[in-house]
């Protein structure tokens, strides 16, 4: 599934490929705060990355979450969700989302950035804005 959210694209401007991970826990999902020094720094989103040049989005996943989080994911137990573009003032940003049920470590921000297990209510604020459709959609998928 492919949706487009956010401003109107520049036909111009090429999407950016983003891998992001969505951490199931039982009936809570993993949030991270963007760090300071980046675009929307500050505001909650799932964790992932850019996707490199000679990365499949699946890799770059691994990649992330490991340099990110320090957790390794299975693969195995990964799913794509759905795809969306959104065009922010900053950058036109395609987002990869997959669901991620196992994992081996424990997660920590290696970033510097806060980590947070958020159920059904979402009460970090302010979440990112491409994030904010995704919540309502999610729910019936997590548990």
């Amino acid at each position: 599934m492919l949706v487009n959210m956010g401003s109107d694209s520049d036909p111009h401007r090429s999407p950016i490929d983003v891998a992001v991970g969505i951490l199931i826990q039982g009936e809570h999902v993993l949030m991270a705060q963007r760090p300071e020094g980046k675009p929307y720094a500050g505001y909650w989103e799932f964790p992932g990355g850019k996707v490199e040049a000679d990365e499949t989005i699946l890799a770059a996943l691994l990649r992330e979450f490991k340099e990110e989080l320090g957790i390794e994911i299975n693969a195995d137990q990964t799913s794509p969700w759905c795809c969306c573009d959104y065009v922010y003032p900053h950058a036109h940003v395609r987002l990869h989302f997959y669901l991620c049920r196992e994992w081996r470590g424990e997660p920590c921000g290696l970033e510097g950035q806060q980590l947070a297990w958020q159920g059904a209510t979402f009460a970090v604020r302010p979440i990112l804005p491409a994030t904010i459709p995704l919540l309502e959609w999610l729910m019936p998928v997590a548990p």
